[in-house]
Parts: structure tokens; sequence; C-alpha cells
């Protein structure tokens, strides 16, 4: 059996790095045109090199978003567009609009495609007819329980790899394919400009009491009626390799540093101790508890056990869970001072209880006694982003750990 691929996001270069280092095998990302998250830090075409070389180099897998669903005026730009990309030596495009999918086979005969969530793959049989037209992936959509990815597994079995989310926010139309957002406000959801519209907080107004708000639940401060809850998958690790999936997608190219980290680190871990003994596997309650640590909304299965009812949903408020603060990540290490080399990202104060976040590793905690400056003064607080300082620290850990802090309740 070939070990099932984590796939993370990557919304800039940093959280590229950041993914890789964690434990991904391979990563997405967005170039500056054709994809579906226009508010990330998508990148240009010399970071795309960068991040691509630095995958190489770890022997890491890229991905290209083209899953934009362009009207005439997009489309004329997709030539130029591929001549910029076709150096890049990426692994694969996901694509989710047929016309694109035929410009890119007969530009890029070469080039692996995999097919976006985007083009609505629920069933077998749409996933072999991409198949027979040279898709080497199909991106299976969230609306689907595990019975029905099984089959769709089975029937492909040998033709196509199959991918499925396992993590992060979920959306509320089919397979994403939203209107809500350019109704509202003029921002096209499948032109990677979505307003997050279902997040919003409503109330029911009567056509002929203009000015009457109604809560749709009976709560006076409305109701969010189409705010789903995020995706976690993670305790169903064993069944979700088991059936026949060649890839689990964590979403989030718009998530913080902390989340890429946290978030592939625990997945990570399940993965190999779930392949080091099936048999004996059990999920490890300290690693699904990282999950919580991240900001995130309350949890849900998806579909994965059927249709969620309003247990899919979250109706008091669109706000995160955030139960942590990230802190700095970790530059450089000196063995001899048994000090670490911190890069300041949120105000750290001399004393503080401070998490470590390490890649293959359970997060620990130290006490930070005290705080130098990068000339060697002690300093009670170092409060500047991006600001490097220097905390104690007995144990060395790999260049691009994270520190976080437990919020005070």
């Amino acid at each position: 059996m070939n070990k099932i691929e984590l796939l993370a996001p990557a919304g800039s270069l940093e959280k590229l790095k950041t993914s890789i280092l964690f434990g991904a095998d391979a990563v997405y990302c967005g170039g500056l045109n054709f994809g579906l998250r226009a508010g990330a830090d998508n990148f240009s075409v010399e970071e795309l090199k960068e991040g691509i070389e630095f995958a190489h180099q770890r022997d890491k897998k890229v991905y290209m978003t083209l899953n934009m669903i362009p009207h005439n005026k997009e489309l004329a730009q997709l030539p130029e567009y591929i001549e910029e990309i076709r150096e890049l030596n990426l692994d694969a495009l996901i694509i989710s609009d047929p016309g694109v999918f035929a410009f890119v086979k007969k530009e890029m005969p070469e080039m692996e495609i995999h097919i976006s969530t985007q083009a609505n793959n629920v069933n077998w049989a749409s996933a072999l007819f991409w198949a027979e037209q040279g898709a080497e992936r199909i991106i299976l959509a969230r609306e689907l329980d595990r019975d029905e990815i099984k089959e769709i597994a089975a029937k492909t079995e040998g033709k196509v790899e199959l991918e499925y989310f396992v993590h992060g926010a979920m959306c509320i139309s089919y397979s994403g394919r939203c209107l809500l957002s350019n109704y509202f406000v003029g921002r096209d959801a499948n032109k990677g400009d979505c307003a997050q519209s279902c997040r919003w907080k409503y109330h029911l107004v009567e056509e002929k009491r203009p000015g009457e708000y109604y809560p749709i639940e009976e709560n006076d401060q409305g109701t969010f009626i189409m705010n789903s809850r995020d995706l976690n998958l993670a305790e169903e690790i064993p069944e979700l390799i088991e059936i026949g999936l060649s890839s689990l997608k964590i979403e989030g190219r718009m998530k913080s540093v902390h989340y890429a980290a946290a978030v592939v680190n625990t997945y990570r871990q399940l993965i190999d101790q779930y392949y080091a003994d099936p048999e004996n596997y059990q999920a490890d309650p300290k690693l699904l508890a990282e999950l919580r640590k991240i900001s995130h909304r309350d949890y849900t299965k998806g579909f994965y056990y059927g249709k969620p009812g309003s247990e899919g949903q979250r109706y008091e408020s669109s706000s995160y869970l955030r139960t942590y603060d990230f802190m700095g990540v970790v530059k450089a290490y000196d063995p001899e001072a048994q000090e670490a080399v911190v890069e300041v990202r949120n105000k750290i104060f001399k004393g503080d209880e401070l998490e470590f976040i390490v890649p293959g590793q359970k997060t620990f905690t130290i006490r930070a006694d005290y705080l130098l400056d990068e000339e060697g003064a002690e300093i009670e607080a170092a409060p500047h982003p991006k600001q490097l300082i220097k905390i104690p620290l007995t144990e060395e850990v790999p260049i691009g750990s994270l520190l976080r802090r437990q919020k005070e309740n």
C-alpha cells in the first residue's frame, strides 16, 4: 500500500515552507491569476520558483490552482499566463473548468491535472469521465459520505487518484459554487473574491413591514443561518486511509502560519502512528487536542456520516474560537548558551509561559525567565513584530518551530 499523501494549504511563501517543515507531503497554492483565493498572499512567479525549489529539495510536491470559472475576457488571458508558469516545474495544476482543462492539455500535455472540488465530483461516473480525458486525480466534493466515497474508490481503482478534504472551513454552497457574495456585494466567489456572505448575521423582514426585523431563531441578536462549523476528520484517519484515497487535504490558504504548522503537525503524527501499527492504533488524545488550540469554529464531521442537520451549523455567532496567540518563530538556536533566537509576532513578556510547536513532536511549554535583545541586553518585553530576541531553551529545536501563548480567561 502506498502511504497516503498529506496535502496542506500554502497561502504565502512562508506558509508553504512552514507546511513542508511540519510534515506535508505536498502543498497547494495560487498564482496571481485564475485561482479562487484572491484575498490570500498569492504567489508571484519568483516566489513560486523559490517555493517549488524549497519543496523539491525536500522531495515534496507543489500543486497550483487554476480552478477559476472564467468568462470570455478572463479566458483570453490564459495563454499568456500559461507561458508564465510553463517553466516552473510544478507537479500539478488544479482545474475545474472544461475549457481550461482542454487548453492546458493541448498546450502542456506533460502537466499532471487534478480536477478541483469546484467541478462537483460526487459520483464514480464523473470521476471516470475525467480520468478518460486525462486527469490524474479527482478532488472529491465535500458533500459525500463515507459509503459514497468507498463506492467511487472501488469503481475507479487503478484509473484515477482520489483526494478528499479532512480539515478546515466548510462552504455552505455545493462544492463552493456560491452566488451570495456576487449578489450582495458584487464580489464573485467563482473568481476568487468571496466576501463570505454566508457568515453574516441575518434577520427576516416582511415586505409590508419595512424596518421590522424578525430574528429567524429566538435571539434578539439575529442568527447566522448559513454559518457552517469547521470540518475535522482527524479521528477518522484509519478509515480514510483504508477506503483507498490517495490524498488527505487540509483547507486554509488564508489561515495563519500557526494554523498551518499546528494542523499539519497533528495530522502528520496521526497518519504516521497509524502506519507504524495499524492493528493497535488509537488516536492520541493529546494530538487531537492540538486542533482545539488553533483559531477555529466549532467542529463537525461534515457529510462523512451523512447529511449534517442543525448540528453542522453554528447559529449563535460566526466568530472563531481562539484560545492561543501565535507568538513567534524560531530562527536559530545557540546550544552553548542554550538560547533560541525568536522572531516576534505578538508581544512577549519576561515570565511568559510559552508553548513550542516542533515538527514531528508533541508540544512542550517553557517559562521565559529572561528576554535578551539582539545586542544581548536584558529586556522586560519584546513588543515589536519581526523583532529578534533570545529566550532560554534547554533543548535544541529546529529552525521554523513556532511559539504560542495561552490566552488568559
